[in-house]
C-alpha cells in the first residue's frame, strides 16, 4: 500500500520546498490584517516561510514577503511578525 501524499509548500524567501508542517504560514486577511497562522487554515492570502530567523530576515529585505502577499507591509507589523515568528518557532521547537 502507498502511503498519504505530505502536501509541500515553498518558502518564499530562500524558495525551497518543504513540507507544509515544517513551514510557518503568514496570511493576509480579507480584513488586510497581516498575521501568522498557526493553525493553517485561515482565511486570506497566505505565504510561507521556513521556521528559521534567517529565511525571515531574507524576506523582510527583498520584500519576498510584500510581493506574495500582494501588499506593503509596514516596519510595525515586520517588528510584530518578528516577536511572533520568534514565539511560534520557540513554540515549535518544543514539540
Amino acid at each position: 500500500m502507498r502511503g498519504r501524499k505530505i502536501p509541500q509548500r515553498k518558502c518564499v524567501a530562500c524558495q525551497e520546498m518543504k513540507p507544509k508542517r515544517e513551514l510557518i504560514r503568514v496570511v493576509r486577511t480579507p480584513e488586510s490584517e497581516i498575521i501568522i497562522d498557526v493553525t493553517g487554515k485561515k482565511n486570506g492570502r497566505g505565504a510561507y516561510l521556513c521556521g528559521t530567523k534567517e529565511c525571515f530576515q531574507l524576506s523582510k529585505k527583498s520584500a519576498a514577503l510584500e510581493r506574495s502577499l500582494r501588499t506593503s507591509v509596514s516596519t510595525e507589523i515586520y517588528d510584530q511578525l518578528e516577536r511572533e515568528f520568534i514565539f511560534s518557532q520557540r513554540k515549535q521547537t518544543d514539540e
